[in-house]
């Protein structure tokens, strides 16, 4: 039995089982409706953007740009990396360290790595938003407003898992964007993308929701925890952390990710889980995501078959979420769920993808109950599990 399982775990790792119980992107509070956005806890209480700017205005990404453009940010980040000992050309030769020691002249020990990308301020503290990756350990970040002002950014936290960060700014009269409500996306809206790609200001494209709740697998970060919005509004590097917007002006995405040789491919990180975070980023300085500690996979016909005909493990169901492997001491090592069990049910609902798993623990909370049904050896079992902090965070404070 414990070869079966080790061949059944295997098997589906190559299949492209998923880790821990999904995307892992829940708070410990849901967002509240669009009157709450504005007000709570202040963070986000900026100025609606009139519904005026609607469709039927030939000119409605030109009154677009220029209501949000002044609060679309360039951020210069740099950082000192280390090398190891550096010879200048024509002392390379052993011969020579060997001949002269330590005499021979070194190049500096440390090199500077700059980066750009892009931002939005969204209130009037100086709080922004951009991606994790742009400013995750610089040692200086500049951020340069349309307007031409410059100004030295405190990084608040990051979250490496979404790829979100908040940076402060200190400063007067400034602009900000009004957020709108990603969850209420449709595919075929128009959608308008404004960065800083290779340090161009300012620079706008557009075109519209090509799809939502795209999965960190299907855009290939796997080490992601977000379900992207999909667009063909050009993204282009220096573009990360600007925003996607609707044709009302509202911050619908942060603009993260491109797939090298693919056209008209971009993705975003939708408004509403950049939010759950910084908010979280601005209250803590990081971000908490709850987790399982699963391998699985979602178990279909075909699946069933290949491993019956393959293992000793007999699978009876043809769907389900197949658990392939249990993370020692995890939550789900504790709460007893083993692998080569079925989990069929969360919360008395039935389900079928690994994706509505993952759904289900992105909602819970940490510490918080979740109740799963799992059959396992033709017997249909009760566990209560308690989602864990997931471990492997890069959240900071400066």
């Amino acid at each position: 039995m414990k070869k079966a399982l080790t061949y059944l775990s295997l098997l589906l790792l190559g299949t492209g089982a998923v880790f821990s119980g999904g995307y892992l992107l829940a708070s410990n509070s849901p967002l509240s409706a669009e009157s709450d956005r504005e007000t709570s806890s202040g963070v986000f209480a900026t100025p609606v953007v009139a519904r005026s700017l609607l469709k039927q205005d030939s000119n409605f990404i030109t009154e677009v740009v220029d209501q949000v453009g002044p609060a679309v940010v360039r951020i210069n980040a740099s950082r000192r990396v280390s090398r190891g000992r550096q010879f200048p050309n024509g002392f390379n030769d052993p011969s020579f360290e060997r001949f002269f020691g330590s005499q021979i002249p070194e190049r500096p020990s440390q090199r500077v790595e700059q980066g750009t990308g892009s931002g939005f301020i969204i209130n009037k503290d100086g709080q922004l938003l951009t991606n994790a990756h742009v400013v995750e350990g610089a040692d200086t970040v500049e951020v340069v407003l349309k307007d031409g002002r410059s100004f030295e950014g405190k990084v608040i936290g990051t979250d490496s898992l979404t790829d979100v960060a908040v940076i402060k700014i200190e400063g007067d009269n400034l602009p900000t964007v009004a957020l709108g409500d990603s969850d209420q996306l449709r595919s075929g809206e128009w959608a308008i993308a404004i960065g800083n790609p290779l340090g161009l200001d300012n620079t706008v494209t557009t075109g519209i929701i090509s799809g939502t709740g795209r999965s960190s697998s299907q855009v290939g970060v796997e080490d992601k925890r977000v379900e992207f919005i999909q667009t063909d509004a050009a993204i282009n590097p220096g573009n990360s952390g600007g925003p996607l917007l609707n044709a009302s002006g509202e911050v619908i995405g942060m603009n993260t990710a491109v797939i090298q040789g693919a056209q008209g491919l971009g993705f975003s990180i939708p408004i509403n889980t950049a939010r759950q975070i910084a908010e979280q980023l601005i209250a803590t300085g990081k971000a908490e995501h709850p987790y399982l500690g699963i391998h699985m996979v979602t178990l279909t016909p075909e699946l069933q078959e290949q491993l019956n005909r393959r293992t000793d493990f007999r699978v009876e169901d043809s769907e389900g979420v197949l658990i392939a492997q249990v993370v020692p001491n995890s939550p789900a090592d504790r709460a007893g769920i083993q692998e080569g069990d079925l989990i069929t049910k969360v919360e008395g609902k039935a389900i079928t993808e690994v994706s509505e798993l993952q759904q289900s623990v992105q909602n819970s909370q940490v510490g918080g109950n979740l109740q799963l049904e799992l059959r396992r050896d033709r017997q249909d079992i009760q566990i209560t599990v308690q989602p864990g902090a997931f471990p492997a965070q890069s959240s900071s404070r400066r």
